[in-house]
């Protein structure tokens, strides 16, 4: 027995997220939606409760890939289809789990009767199982990056497309792309986030009636599923019906010139890329005005539109939660205001936002009602749903009046030791300091070769990238090696009794090729905020170090985790996460002082790498030691500390050394300053069996000009010698 799905006017509260899905109900080509928020808001719920609402579909009997018999698809596999008379469906809502493989999603040919019989047999994925209806991503942003890029194409396109070979299927593939996410388990890539057409933040409520209605409501369906949902049975038809009123008016909403300027205005004061923007927001602005019963677009609908279109797509800095200034918005907006004002509607129908309130639906209160019972729409009013504020920015304070900044240079022991304190608790902190502008970093990478998530940091086996050999699959085969198949079948074509031009290939022939491009790694930042690095202009450069690195892991597809040592002990400030954001933010809240652990951080660093190395042992970490390499520590009670193993920065080698015999790859930024150096990271580089760099050479356009040098020295040396 089929449990009844939860009904979409049962959910509480989250306006934003249930106009933006209804949107996409009235009109498709609005292009999808976004849903962000924390986990338990009932973004799964809504998603799924939509599809239950969506027109069926007339579908082409017996066609695999749902062709519209109106209007059948040429390229169809199943087809070709004669144009005629279909049967009705209801529009499938199709999950992509994260963890699905491409052929699942794309579909699969066979590659053995291809090869042996010449017959296309393809099993449709699940791009074709959504065409017309629903794909929903749960969980989006942890979606692997070559599903990324099919989805891309078929969003693109609106087909998808699948070659082995020689041998290519094609089909269309239109659907309503629906994603949710938390942006704490990490970002999105930008090209598919600009795919989706609104984007919505969710939080949960903090009114306490409203919570426990959820509360109420969630323990009735999981009680009694079914008695549950046939009690809000007629507001779901309600609601039903007024979708399919709305896509039946839509063709008559004009989007008058004025609605265009504003649109056009908004767009260009928010330096949004391209023109997608633009495009997404009138079809949103026209939705709305369909949606209110109207057949005209005001400016309270572009306002509307404006706040679930453009805060994902606004340009905006690294690491700056998506977000849109209301207040600009609105004088924008304004500038509009003595323009002539648009005519009068006509009489409006039922549902409408200024119909009569006592007319045979009554108010429109939304989903919810007026005292959170159920209705038949969702509020509508000039001011449009409050979209939840972006957090705040954390502050950086900066020297107080009459104080003078801290110098950035070689340190004096008294400025040391006033950094460092003398108790075990690491006195004398100070407050963050700000992140310099983060640059544009070389690529660090883990040597060798692995097999871990697909990214782009180091050298790894992958389903894509070059080829460069042949192997016997180990499963499915899902690409194929033509030259190395043909060459595995050619000796045994006689004695399989071939007489014609075809090749008798067997499924011992098969060989698929192994290819190499680049997969994603754990990069686990070890940060030394101790005294000896609290000068406040070298602070803000290394932090804008980190921060750069951080930007560089996030365009890597990488996890990153960060470790503090500073004072007495060593923290880890940041789980490994896919959230590059997180770190940042936790980056830019460092405060600096105390002395300096620096065998407590790589100890932490150890024992944080060998629990990730059992979660995920195919994700080979990268140990990222920012530090000038000093070591001290508070003296303990009744410690001599006579013996030289005993010394902090014997402890510091010791577990360097434990790092290196773990196989882990490092790399040590050398903090140090000033014309006198003491080497002391280059030393524990050493030990680390890792790289060194500096500061300067952590930047890209610094080993591009050291390349060009060097080059340019070869050239001249060679043409010296040519005369």
């Amino acid at each position: 027995m089929t449990t009844a799905t939860y009904p979409f006017t049962a959910v509480v509260g989250m306006a934003d997220m249930r106009l933006a899905l209804l949107l996409n109900a009235v009109s498709p080509a609005v292009g999808g939606v976004l849903v962000r928020g924390e986990k338990g808001t009932a973004k799964s719920t809504a998603v799924r409760a939509l599809a239950t609402l969506l027109p069926p579909v007339e579908v082409v009997p017996g066609c695999r890939f749902s062709c519209d018999p109106a209007t059948p698809d040429p390229h169809c596999p199943d087809g070709p289809h004669e144009p005629g008379t279909g049967a009705a469906r209801s529009a499938r809502m199709v999950e992509l789990p994260v963890g699905a493989s491409e052929d699942r999603l794309v579909g699969a040919l066979d590659i053995e009767r291809a090869l042996s019989d010449g017959v296309k047999a393809f099993e449709p994925g699940l791009l074709a199982d959504a065409h017309r209806g629903v794909l929903y991503v749960d969980e989006v942003n942890l979606l692997h990056d070559h599903l990324i890029d099919l989805l891309l194409d078929a969003a693109a396109m609106g087909a998808s497309y699948v070659e082995r070979e020689g041998v290519s299927v094609r089909h269309a593939a239109r659907f309503l792309l629906v994603g949710t996410m938390n942006p704490e388990e990490g970002e999105l890539r930008p090209q598919l986030l600009d795919r989706f057409g609104l984007t919505v933040e969710v939080t949960a409520s903090r009114d306490t009636e409203e919570r426990v209605e959820v509360v109420r409501r969630r323990l009735a369906y999981d009680a009694d599923p079914a008695g549950f949902a046939a009690r809000w049975a007629e507001d779901e038809g309600s609601l039903r019906e007024r979708i399919a009123a709305a896509r039946a008016l839509l063709p008559d909403v004009v989007l008058g010139d004025r609605a265009l300027r504003q649109i056009a205005a908004v767009c260009a004061a928010f330096e949004v890329d391209g023109m997608r923007a633009d495009i997404v927001t009138a079809r949103t602005a026209t939705a709305l005005a369909a949606w209110a019963g109207r057949t005209d677009v005001r400016t309270e609908d572009v306002r509307q539109a404006a706040l679930l279109s453009l805060p994902h797509r606004r340009r905006r800095a690294p690491f700056d939660a998506p977000g849109l200034d209301e207040d600009k918005l609105d004088e924008v907006l304004r500038q509009f205001e003595d323009e002539e004002p648009e005519p009068p509607e006509p009489d409006q129908g039922p549902g409408s936002e200024e119909g009569d309130a006592d007319g045979p639906d009554g108010p429109d209160d939304g989903p919810d009602g007026p005292e959170g019972g159920p209705g038949g729409g969702l509020p509508h009013d000039s001011d449009g749903a409050q979209v939840p504020p972006s957090a705040p920015e954390p502050s950086v304070p900066g020297p107080r009046e009459g104080e003078p900044e801290a110098a950035d240079g070689p340190e004096t022991p008294q400025e040391a030791g006033a950094g460092d304190g003398a108790g075990a608790g690491g006195g004398g902190e100070k407050a963050a300091v700000g992140a310099a502008e983060p640059f544009r970093t070389r690529r660090l990478d883990v040597p060798g070769l692995g097999e871990g998530a697909a990214g782009r940091r180091s050298r790894a086996r992958t389903a894509h990238g070059r080829t460069t050999g042949a192997r016997r699959p180990r499963s499915t085969l899902s690409s194929l090696h033509l030259t190395a198949t043909v060459r595995a079948a050619a000796p045994h074509q006689h004695a399989r009794g071939r007489s014609g031009p075809g090749l008798l290939v067997r499924r011992d022939d098969l060989r698929e090729a192994v290819r190499e491009g680049r997969e994603g790694n754990l990069v686990l930042f070890v940060v030394d905020a101790s005294g000896s690095m609290a000068a406040r202009k070298r602070m803000g450069a290394i932090k804008g170090a980190v921060l750069s690195l951080l930007l560089d892991a996030y365009q890597r597809r990488d996890k990153v985790g960060l470790i503090t040592f500073r004072g007495a002990d060593a923290e880890l400030a940041l789980p490994p996460t896919s959230s590059v954001d997180a770190a940042a933010a936790r980056l830019e809240r460092l405060p600096t002082g105390g002395r300096t652990p620096l065998a407590a951080g790589l100890l932490k660093a150890r024992e944080v790498l060998r629990v990730e190395r059992l979660r995920d042992p195919s994700r080979r970490p990268l140990l990222v030691v920012v530090t000038d390499g000093r070591a001290t520590e508070a003296r303990r009670e009744g410690s001599a500390r006579r013996d030289g193993a005993a010394t902090p920065v014997a402890r510091a080698g010791r577990a360097a050394r434990l790092l290196a015999g773990d196989g882990i790859a490092s790399v040590v930024v050398d903090c140090e300053s000033g014309p006198v150096r003491l080497g002391l990271a280059g030393a524990l580089a050493q030990e680390l069996r890792g790289t060194p760099v500096t500061l300067d050479e952590l930047r890209a356009d610094s080993v591009t000009a050291l390349v060009r040098e060097v080059r340019n020295v070869s050239t001249t040396s060679t043409a010296r010698r040519a005369a």
